[in-house]
């Protein structure tokens, strides 16, 4: 497959086009979040962090569930490529059901068994009982992000980002002012810090759910898409659109335990290097939905070909998403590098601190690479079909690889031991994704009598 070919091309542009808005909309995500701790830490740092500690078990529930729900998105995308638009709807229903009975779950969840953890983790006194509010108006708002969730993946699957971004960032912007509104209390009803902050979270995650659904009713195609047909019973459809979802929902949880144990790792080291080690996290945190929206971008692409049958399609489109994000973060990575010290004093300007931040965030730009190509990899397998392989290298390189890792070379090196346990594992996740994808794809090429899973 030449590199420059014109179907690569074509490709290239298809994916860029999809990908742009996606990304976006993955830093609009981000960005609520950044909110509620810049509008939150300037009225207090108390009440900072109470919301850091109640958003914590929130974020592990949010990202396993955002995985359960990628089959809604790469089943939305097999049916158009197999040209059964109509049945596209049943993919979305199944999707909303879904989404609302994890939102519930993940609610009675956080409420009953959060509270509880809080006071168990030997914390400060009055931080766990601080951040009990707070935590359970998140866990009231998991049901509604869900259920947007689902609706954002559809459409992106129908090739229509842009309203799911655009829904996004009038979200951020509601979040934004409620924040400003609220958190100082100016309306004087007794709400302020990080409980009202949660409040502006939970109303703002409302209306992007609110606007999405209605706008995915009003599409002019949404009565020929199925959309308010009641789907038939079909077994095997919804085993798949579940089985997608259990296998990166299962990859996005090993990955945030593993690196929830790696700040685990850092605070044995110390004050200021668990300080530093949570400005790298979340410096390469925002970098990394670049990656994200590349990725649902290839899945969309790859399983548009898989729907069609087409082989040569998979490979290419596949392909085509790992190259660009090597060259879209490498060119990130040339950028923190020199801007490193620049980035780590808009978080903090102790130069106790800076020493220790600075070099690990500049080696930290040396696993931009690998983990964008492992993360696009991993979605464009199961968007082929191969569902169950990505999870257990996942687990393998962050579970088996990085975690014990990080442990010796943290207590060797310091932060910089954790940065380089971080870059040993997302090579090994890369090459192995890399090469799986390769491999199922070729297999599909070779005929339909070779299963994706073996």
């Amino acid at each position: 497959m030449p590199f420059l070919s014109p179907s690569t091309r074509a490709a290239t542009r298809e994916l860029l086009t999809l990908a742009w808005p996606v990304v976006l909309a993955r830093i609009g995500i981000m960005t609520m979040g950044l909110t509620d701790a810049i509008v939150v830490g300037n009225y207090s740092s108390t009440e900072l962090a109470y919301s850091s500690l109640a958003l914590a078990p929130t974020s592990i529930m949010v990202t396993t569930a955002v995985g359960l729900l990628l089959g809604v998105q790469v089943m939305t995308a097999r049916r158009i490529g197999e040209g059964r638009r109509d049945e596209a709807g049943a993919v979305l229903r199944r999707g909303l059901v879904y989404s609302l009975q994890l939102g519930i779950a993940a609610m009675i969840a956080l409420i009953v068994v959060g509270p509880w953890a809080l006071t168990q983790l030997n914390l400060a006194d009055g931080l766990g009982e601080g951040a009990r509010p707070a935590l359970i108006v998140f866990a009231l708002g998991m049901p509604a992000y869900l259920i947007s969730v689902a609706a954002q993946f559809f459409l992106e699957a129908l090739g229509k980002p842009k309203p799911g971004m655009i829904a996004m960032w009038v979200a951020n912007g509601v979040n934004l002012a409620l924040n400003l509104l609220l958190v100082p209390d100016i309306l004087g009803i007794g709400l302020f810090g990080a409980e009202a902050s949660a409040w502006a979270t939970f109303f703002a995650r409302g209306s992007l759910a609110v606007f999405l659904v209605i706008y995915i009713v009003r599409l002019p195609e949404a009565r020929a898409l199925g959309v308010f047909n009641k789907p038939p019973k079909d077994p095997p459809a919804e085993r798949e659109q579940i089985k997608i979802g259990a296998g990166s929902g299962a990859s996005y949880f090993i990955e945030v335990g593993a690196f929830a144990l790696m700040t685990f790792i850092a605070g044995q080291l110390g004050t200021e290097e668990t300080a530093a080690w949570a400005i790298v996290l979340n410096i390469s945190a925002i970098v990394f939905m670049v990656p994200m929206g590349l990725s649902s971008a290839t899945a969309v692409l790859v399983g548009r070909a898989y729907g069609a049958e087409d082989a040569r399609g998979v490979l290419r489109n596949g392909l085509v998403g790992i190259g660009t994000i090597a060259v879209l973060t490498l060119i990130v990575a040339l950028v923190v590098w020199p801007t490193a010290p620049l980035l780590i004093a808009a978080y903090n300007r102790d130069p106790i601190l800076a020493a220790i931040a600075v070099p690990a965030l500049v080696l930290a730009s040396l696993f931009f690479v690998a983990d964008g190509i492992q993360v696009v990899a991993s979605q464009a397998n199961r968007a082929a079909g191969d569902v169950w392989w990505p999870t257990i290298m996942h687990f393998f390189s962050y579970g088996a690889v990085m975690m014990p890792l990080g442990w010796v070379l943290a207590h060797r090196i310091g932060v910089d031991g954790l940065v380089w346990a971080v870059i040993i594992a997302s090579l090994v996740s890369a090459s192995l994704l890399t090469g799986r994808f390769v491999r199922i794809a070729r297999r599909l090429q070779a005929g339909p009598g070779q299963s994706a899973e073996a």
